[in-house]
């Protein structure tokens, strides 16, 4: 595998071109070779021990979009212009709980630990989860397991911006209607996996009206 060889002013470049695209070109579509490695950059982001708690959903059907929209006030005009739209699922206190059937696969099948790194590693994780982190709840855990799939969704709308693909993405949408929804109609089994976000992914249909407004870099970093 070959050192990266990006130049730092061509990834400044993409972060500067990505913008919260509103609405996008519904004529130009992305290829499927180009959704393939933006996915893929999903597939290799980093998760907390590795244990990868997401899914995602690629909604490409026009009668799914439709249905989307009334439990999704942010999304109607992406819905309808996006090459792509993508569902961030973030995977529930069933499949992430120290004790749970996922974990252990994920280390015996996924990872294939020895059997004496598997115990080392279950209890750094029950501690983690028990004295660490405090994730004593089903909400807990849901939204750990989401601060981990939102580290996917930045390295999407990086990689889209770097070749550049335009994005947005979607926080607008009534979690509890949209997860009814994705039971009845996406066959998501909703007591493993939560709707953490939605992302949508195309080319923009016009320039944004104005720059980037950022505060000043040393009002948010501190070198100690």
């Amino acid at each position: 595998m070959s050192t990266p060889n990006i130049s730092k002013e061509d990834i400044l470049n993409a972060f500067n071109y990505r913008h919260a695209t509103k609405e996008f070109d519904a004529t130009k579509a992305i290829s499927d070779e180009d959704m393939k490695f933006i996915l893929e950059t999903a597939h290799l982001s980093p998760s907390s021990f590795g244990f990868e708690p997401w899914h995602f959903i690629v909604v490409q059907d026009k009668e799914l979009r439709e249905l989307l929209k009334p439990v999704a006030w942010g999304a109607p005009l992406k819905l309808d212009t996006a090459s792509h739209f993508v569902l961030g699922l973030a995977m529930k206190a069933p499949m992430v709980k120290h004790d749970a059937e996922y974990i252990m696969h994920m280390m015996k099948e996924v990872k294939q630990l020895p059997a004496e790194v598997i115990e080392m590693y279950s209890k750094f994780y029950r501690e983690f989860q028990e004295r660490d982190f405090d994730l004593d709840t089903d909400k807990k855990l849901f939204d750990w397991s989401s601060k981990q799939t939102y580290i996917a969704l930045g390295n999407m709308m990086t990689s889209a911006a770097l070749t550049g693909i335009d994005s947005c993405p979607i926080e607008g949408f009534h979690q509890e209607k949209a997860e009814a929804l994705l039971k009845e109609k996406f066959g998501v089994d909703t007591d493993k996996y939560g709707l953490a976000f939605m992302v949508a992914f195309g080319y923009r249909k016009a320039a944004p009206e104005f720059g980037k407004s950022r505060r000043n870099f040393e009002d948010i970093v501190t070198f100690k």
